[in-house]
């Protein structure tokens, strides 16, 4: 029997409240100096769900494990016949306002750097560089026997021809591109080897269950080291691999900020929670800054955000 891992908290009662004042947000980028830290919220809005907000994929979805993925042929078959059929979805969603928006930081020099927690290269879509994936992409495949690595969509071709006809209606897709498929839809679904060794092939993502790469991790805290203060978007922040960067930042005395409309595990080390949606508030927050976003000029002097 599969075991849950481990994925919640409960919150404090003395956590501090959110806000619905963006303002301190817009001073820390006018700053400059900030890196983002980035969740599955900020892609909720390009119509993926998160883990743990309202309608969460948490509520009705088991994420694969790595050592599950690992040790049950019946269970890589299984999330293999899953994914296959959740990345035509995942593959066609677009960068919302928010990713839109942080691209636009990072063109106008405000941003030190992007770490994302999030497999879906939507940030990259928008237009941000050298963004740190800190859990990887499903855009590309990895073998565990030899190391070879090849692009999503070779494999999505391998496994079209493998599987004639497989055409299952899902209940849903999760924020790891996972679809919801009974095991009766999931049948006999055929995994497809490794082309150069044989070996079993696996999405490169960190699993839960799974260690995040150390040399990512040192990147990621040397970001921190460098950066003026740390701006967290759309992340529950309930697993150590995000919430250790802002314990960092915070040991550091460097300001901590967060966009997320629930509470986080991470709101006692933060300046400031904005409890709002992310693409309307840091379209706002651009707006404020005077950066256009998409082409579109900045508000009016007169714009509520703007000041005199």
């Amino acid at each position: 029997m599969r075991m849950r891992p481990t994925l919640s908290w409960t919150p404090a009662e003395d956590l501090p409240p959110g806000t619905t004042d963006p303002e301190p947000v817009a001073d820390a980028l006018d700053t400059g100096g900030v890196l983002v830290l980035s969740g599955a919220g900020i892609s909720t809005e390009s119509g993926i769900p998160d883990y743990r907000g309202e309608g969460g994929s948490l509520s009705r979805h088991v994420p694969m494990t790595y050592q599950d993925f690992t040790a049950d042929p019946r269970a890589r078959r299984r999330y293999w016949a899953r994914s296959h059929l959740g990345w035509r979805t995942f593959g066609r969603a677009r960068p919302n306002a928010g990713h839109r928006a942080v691209a636009a930081f990072a063109r106008h020099g405000l941003l030190t750097g992007v770490i994302t927690q999030n497999v879906d290269g939507l940030h990259q879509a928008a237009g941000s560089e050298d963004v740190v994936e800190l859990h990887g992409s499903l855009d590309r495949v990895v073998c565990l026997s030899c190391g070879a690595s090849s692009p999503r969509r070779v494999l999505a071709q391998r496994l079209e021809e493998a599987n004639p006809g497989f055409e299952p209606v899902a209940a849903g897709i999760n924020p790891d591109g996972d679809a919801d498929l009974t095991d009766e839809q999931v049948g006999d679904f055929r995994v497809v080897p490794c082309t150069v060794c044989g070996g079993i092939l696996k999405p490169d993502v960190v699993f839960f269950g799974e260690a995040v790469p150390p040399r990512r991790v040192e990147q990621c805290r040397a970001l921190v080291r460098e950066s003026a203060s740390l701006l967290v978007l759309g992340s529950s922040l309930t697993v150590m691999s995000g919430l250790r960067f802002v314990r960092q930042a915070a040991q550091d005395g460097k300001p901590v900020l967060i966009v997320n409309r629930d509470p986080t595990r991470g709101d006692r080390h933060a300046l400031t929670r904005v409890a709002l949606p992310l693409g309307p508030t840091l379209t706002t927050v651009a707006e404020r800054l005077g950066i256009p976003v998409d082409g579109r000029p900045p508000a009016p002097l007169d714009h509520p955000l703007r000041g005199a």
